[in-house]
């Protein structure tokens, strides 16, 4: 399931990223995203998500959110 089809409030885990942008990969990485990581979406906006990484709260685009495989915790 991609992130943008989890639910809001649940956290789950990542499982892999599917970019082939390096400099995404590296800016996520920076975020906290990354395999194995626990993340929570926290709201589903128009055009983007807010989502829970670690301690912080970031807003990414749908496209994104899209990339970015999670599990059911």
């Amino acid at each position: 399931m991609t992130l943008r089809d989890a639910q809001e409030g649940r956290e789950y885990i990542i499982q892999s990223i599917v970019t082939d942008d390096e400099e995404l990969d590296a800016f996520l990485f920076s975020l906290g995203c990354y395999e194995g990581e626990p993340i929570t979406v926290v709201s589903h906006l128009k055009g983007s998500l807010v989502v829970s990484i670690k301690d912080g709260r970031y807003s990414i685009d749908k496209e994104l959110g899209e990339a970015i495989l999670v599990k059911e915790k």
